[in-house]
């Protein structure tokens, strides 16, 4: 607490300073924790990977979330005062099985994730790219911790094998089931990439502050895991004084933030009829999804809006 009041007041008195000061004690703990973190988590991984043991992969897992837990401290005690507002269900818990979607705007959102779920939501994993694997130290973490790794066949690789197609589902929905016995957040940003103005102007997209979403990961997610998980989330993320870099968030410059998380339902028959496969195999479940998730993104459209006014009536806290 100690050090929480002597970085705000160095933020107030010398702005320049205290922004100085938040990056380099955020990026020494968290390089810090990362060289004392990562041993571990191999060593453990490795022992994972070989033997399957439980306790192998409990000790993954808790060594991750006292690297994230760290991390999540230095935002409370080492940025400056500010206005985060966040609403999520009483009734989640860290013992669950969720798959949550998301808005994406800032490689800040994953952080935001792990921040607000800490103590409240179990461990977030989201799809990642087999090639990530061969990344020194990320890849294996993120195969340690069983990520879903998704492996593309190219059109022409197909064409050449046909065999391939089809396989990268396979692969996936297998990845997927390797969280069955195990809690987890499973987040699935729908838009596939960051939104930006210019990016929602070049695919026409019908939403104000959000760009097309995509179906296919959520429904190979419920394909392979409806049976298993406790709910869908849908998290809501807005930056009222505008998209930040990575670095703002350790310097302090993210004053004001709103995240909304709900449960949100799917209609029970399309439930049903994606985790028996139907969305690969009958185009009028394909249809009902898409038309399901664009209900979804509606809404969440209309929610930014109403969270971005709820700031509006309040000036912007001095910048620091």
């Amino acid at each position: 607490m100690r050090l929480k009041s002597i970085v705000q007041k160095l933020h107030e008195r010398a702005p320049k300073l205290g922004k100085a000061a938040s990056l380099t004690t955020a990026t020494g703990v968290i390089t810090f924790n990362s060289i004392l973190a990562g041993p571990p988590v191999w060593i453990m991984g490795a022992a994972k990977a070989f033997t399957g043991a439980a306790i192998a992969d409990k000790a993954v897992i808790d060594v991750t979330n006292y690297w994230i837990n760290s991390n999540n401290a230095v935002i409370d005690n080492v940025l400056p005062r500010k206005d985060w507002r966040i609403s999520l269900p009483d009734d989640v818990h860290t013992d669950g099985q969720y798959l949550l979607i998301s808005n994406h705007q800032s490689w800040v959102d994953t952080s935001i994730m792990q921040y607000i779920s800490e103590k409240r939501l179990p461990l977030t994993r989201f799809f990642t790219k087999f090639e990530l694997i061969y990344i020194p130290v990320i890849g294996q973490a993120f195969y340690f911790l069983d990520f879903p790794m998704m492996r593309r066949y190219s059109k022409e690789a197909i064409a050449k094998n046909p065999a391939l197609k089809g396989k990268d589902i396979e692969e996936a929905k297998r990845a997927c089931a390797l969280l069955k016995d195990k809690p987890f957040t499973l987040l699935n940003y729908l838009e596939g990439t960051r939104f930006t103005p210019s990016k929602r102007d070049k695919q026409n997209s019908p939403y104000k502050h959000l760009l097309k979403p995509r179906a296919g990961g959520l429904s190979l997610a419920l394909s392979a895991l409806g049976s298993e998980i406790d709910g869908i989330l849908d998290m809501t993320i807005v930056y009222p004084d505008g998209i930040p870099t990575y670095s703002d968030l350790w310097k302090g410059n993210i004053k004001r933030l709103g995240v909304d998380v709900r449960h949100i339902e799917i209609p029970e028959d399309l439930f049903t009829a994606i985790k028996n496969g139907g969305y690969e195999t009958d185009n009028a479940v394909k249809a009902q999804m898409f038309d399901w998730v664009e209900q979804v993104w509606h809404k969440k459209d209309q929610l930014i809006t109403e969270m971005l006014a709820d700031f509006e009536h309040e000036a912007p806290m001095k910048e620091a």
